[in-house]
């Protein structure tokens, strides 16, 4: 009897356990080994060399003005995938919550690009974007404007790359959003209908309040995500030209031989980041989040 009890005291532990793991193995112990590294001076390639140097690195971080054009690169990203897929998502979601067959087909559609290795997207669309025989560029001459060098100028790569990342995720942030267009009861339009309210007035009041939960979702992740890309810069433009794309983590990944160091304390630096830029949303726009 005594063990029978001490079992279901310890069970709710017992399954947890592996979860806790898991955890410690690939979450914490990582992150508490990469702040180890930041304070070392470490060559990969000749480990002899190596020796303590406390917060060298991230002294160093903070004087080297490429540290500062990479976060600011990573800012500009994240910030232009963010708001144009969020607000190509919605108008997107808007459209397809209507149930017809074309649409069904459509969401079908538009999922795909989100389950494509990125590499098969990446040369797709370095193909689209040849200066000379691109698909895109024939489409601009054709109605008469100048053709773009896309990838090949500094004042163009970053909005390709940008361009690449939205339509790789539009398609699925959609689909989230229209599954919580559909969970809105449709009880409330009926009483704003009766109450004669506009289409601006309800999509304001009701729908937005009512899919909110969906979206700081999103938005949460998706600033995540684009702090972190790396994929489609390594691929398309391997981080030029003349460092336009090179984003925070491209600019860890150079650094991951010579300088293994200084690669994890701007690791650890942008983890910094991404920990207080979701303290910021969760303190800012949780409160304003509409949970039924």
């Amino acid at each position: 009897m005594n063990n029978t009890r001490v079992w279901h005291k310890l069970r709710p532990y017992a399954l947890v356990l592996p979860a806790m793991i898991g955890i410690l193995l690939f979450v914490v112990y990582p992150i508490l080994y990469l702040i180890k590294l930041s304070m070392f001076k470490y060559n990969l390639l000749n480990k002899d060399k190596s020796k303590f140097i406390g917060a060298d690195n991230y002294t160093e971080i903070f004087s080297r003005g490429d540290f500062y054009n990479a976060l600011l690169t990573t800012v500009l990203y994240t910030v232009g995938v963010v708001v144009i897929t969020m607000v190509l998502s919605l108008v997107i979601a808007l459209w397809l919550n209507q149930n017809t067959r074309f649409n069904a087909l459509v969401q079908a559609g538009i999922f795909t690009p989100h389950i494509i290795s990125i590499v098969s997207i990446a040369l797709v669309w370095m193909w689209l974007m040849e200066p000379n025989y691109g698909l895109l560029n024939f489409a601009l001459k054709a109605v008469g404007l100048p053709a773009l060098p896309w990838l090949q100028s500094s004042s163009t790569s970053l909005l390709s790359i940008i361009i690449v990342s939205v339509w790789q995720n539009v398609g699925y942030y959609s689909l989230l959003i229209v599954a919580a267009l559909k969970n809105i009861p449709q009880t409330i339009y009926e009483a704003a209908a009766l109450d004669n309210a506009s289409k601006f007035k309800v999509f304001y009041k009701i729908t937005l309040p009512m899919i909110s939960p969906q979206l700081f979702f999103i938005l949460v992740i998706m600033t995540i995500g684009s702090f972190k890309v790396f994929d489609t810069v390594k691929i398309m433009t391997g981080g030029g030209p003349n460092g336009s794309t090179t984003t925070l983590v491209y600019y860890i990944y150079e650094f991951r031989t010579t300088s293994i160091g200084y690669a994890s304390a701007t690791g650890v630096v942008l983890m910094a980041i991404i920990t207080v830029l979701t303290f910021i949303y969760f303190r800012l726009l949780s409160n304003k989040v509409h949970y039924q």
